[in-house]
């Protein structure tokens, strides 16, 4: 059936369709999940694509998926073939190195969707799982120098076999986690994710026809590319360049200079990642699937980001670097931590074209996922437990608004920081304080949005916390005269008050005893402009809803408050 035969009514209804199998797919997952990085986090994505392994949808979650799911599916095309698959298979796979892997840790679950036959589509999702075994609890670490120290690794295999689970390799899986019963409760709840979408997805083709369902997609991707395209031709044509440095690598080496050149046409964007420093000892290296995934978001955002994605939108990217480098690193690099990296290469893109497009792109944000692992027996059960998360912090200001406060960062789009509540029934801590840090940085006529404290202390006799904050030295950039973000640090306040506390960028495994203290801080983004020319009455505001201090209010903004009625004694803006 020829693609333009679909009348626009029922082209819509087949896009919607599709994006509701996505969404409940997503929903299906977390619903059913056991761990809180999945529920509470989520931390993970759910997708369709083609027969051939094109990107049909999306749904929420992890951003930097973006360009994961469709190269998952295409290694189980090149590996088994059509004729090596049938209904109810389903395939894991986290290969950083190819596979649509990042590491070890995200774990990917597909299945082939058959209708008379033939294979019509494919269902994916990625996760994160808690525990896929290695060298620390938790699995990914920041003092990794190999991949083999990192976990398991499904080199794209079989797990379901005509819907039944293939006991023996979930038996290998629950003799190598320290968390079992969580491990295996969300590899089923992907299974059940990956089901409804099978279900849904033929209950379509029932409806309307298959040979209709697979023109719509083929017109709706067609129709997605067409949309970019015209948003591209919106941009400057040109050639733009950003350069940065990534803090280390871990294990005591760095920094490494990272760059990358944007060549704008009337039909495509070029992202050339020439020059960027070779791959490290260290666990911050990314695959060139995480690259590719870092340049799709941000193409989605200097195009529209309202339009659904797919293959089609990203027929005008092209993504150039050479093998072996930071962003597409080689077997048996450590991976553990390689968002540190792909974060780097989105903001990269980001920060060469936020000069051009200054009310779609504001000024640099806090950037890291500050990943925390904490791990120790429960003072009330006497179990492992394992708590796993991002942090949030600020974004930069923009041309015409502030920064955001306390929002996760690019990579992580939809997903959330874990509840106090659930943390302190769940693991063995108490949550101090949760709110906004109001360090130096990030004043401008915008000011940068501010980043977060939160403190764990240690209920349990002992802990181990390991830690990821990126832009420990090296600040979120400001534009257009703002100032400079501030940085992420993790600061250990010790039971012990003669103890000098420790403060540091990246940890493993830091031990920690009852009533230490982690403060995990995250950085302030950004400036927008030159401060003086902030309204007045808007830093007065700021002091009273504690975004800045007195002291900021004069020496950033020249502006002198009375500390007690926060009326303005004078302004010194020379």
């Amino acid at each position: 059936m020829a693609k333009n035969t679909v009348d626009p009514f029922t082209l819509e209804i087949i896009k919607e369709g599709l994006v509701a199998i996505g969404d409940e797919m997503f929903v299906t997952m977390q619903r059913t999940s056991m761990s809180t990085i999945i529920y509470e986090v989520l931390d993970y994505a759910t997708g369709l694509t083609d027969g051939q392994g094109r990107l049909i949808t999306q749904g929420n979650g992890v951003t930097l998926f973006l360009g994961t799911l469709d190269f998952g599916v295409r290694s189980v095309l090149e590996k088994f073939g059509p004729q090596g698959l049938k209904p109810g298979d389903i395939i894991v796979t986290n290969d950083p190195y190819g596979g649509g892997g990042t590491h070890l840790s995200d774990v990917s679950l597909i299945a082939p969707i058959f209708y008379d036959g033939q294979i019509v589509a494919f269902a994916a999702n990625k996760g994160h799982w808690t525990e896929v075994g290695g060298m620390a609890a938790g699995s990914w670490t920041t003092d990794s120098t190999e991949v083999f120290q990192e976990g398991l690794q499904f080199p794209c295999i079989k797990i379901f076999e005509e819907g039944k689970p293939i006991q023996s390799l979930i038996d290998l899986i629950r003799a190598n986690v320290r968390t079992p019963d969580m491990t295996i409760g969300d590899m089923y709840a992907q299974a059940a994710s990956l089901r409804i979408a099978d279900r849904r997805f033929r209950e379509l083709c029932d409806k309307y026809g298959v040979d209709t369902v697979l023109a719509g997609i083929e017109t709706l991707m067609d129709h997605s590319e067409q949309m970019t395209r015209q948003e591209l031709k919106k941009i400057p044509p040109g050639v733009y360049q950003a350069e940065d440095y990534i803090d280390d690598d871990g294990v005591g080496n760095g920094p490494f200079k990272v760059c990358v050149k944007v060549t704008v046409t009337g039909d495509k964007l070029i992202c050339d990642f020439t020059g960027t420093h070779p791959q490290v000892p260290g666990p911050v290296n990314c695959n060139r699937t995480g690259l590719y995934s870092a340049a799709r978001a941000v193409l989605m955002a200097i195009t529209d980001p309202s339009i659904p994605a797919s293959e089609g939108c990203f027929r005008v990217l092209d993504v150039i670097c050479p093998d072996g480098t930071i962003f597409t690193c080689k077997r048996p690099a450590a991976v553990s931590t390689y968002w540190e990296t792909m974060l780097y290469a989105a903001d990269l893109i980001w920060k060469a074209m936020a000069p051009v497009l200054p009310n779609r792109l504001p000024a640099g944000h806090f950037l890291s996922v500050c990943g925390v692992v904490l791990a120790g027996l429960h003072p009330d059960t006497g179990e492992l437990f394992l708590l796993v998360e991002p942090q949030a912090g600020g974004w930069g200001a923009g041309a015409t608004k502030d920064g955001e406060n306390g929002l996760v960062c690019v990579g992580d789009g939809e997903t959330y920081i874990i509840p106090v509540e659930v943390c302190e029934t769940r693991y063995g801590v108490l949550v101090d304080q949760y709110g906004l840090d109001i360090a130096d940085g990030g004043a401008g006529r915008y000011r940068g949005g501010r980043g977060l404290v939160r403190d764990y202390r240690i209920t349990a006799d002992e802990a181990w916390y390991t830690g990821t904050f990126g832009r420990f030295k090296f600040l979120p950039w400001g534009m257009a005269g703002g100032q400079q973000g501030s940085r992420n640090y993790t600061k250990i306040i010790f039971a012990d008050a003669g103890r000098e506390p420790d403060v540091f960028g990246k940890t493993a495994r830091y031990h920690l005893k009852k009533n230490d203290v982690a403060r995990l801080i995250t950085g302030t983004g950004g400036g927008y402009g030159n401060p003086f020319e902030r309204p007045v009455e808007e830093v007065q505001n700021d002091v009273k809803n504690g975004y800045i201090t007195l002291e900021q209010a004069e020496r950033d903004y020249g502006v002198v408050l009375n500390p007690d009625t926060l009326a303005v004694v004078r302004i010194n803006r020379q």
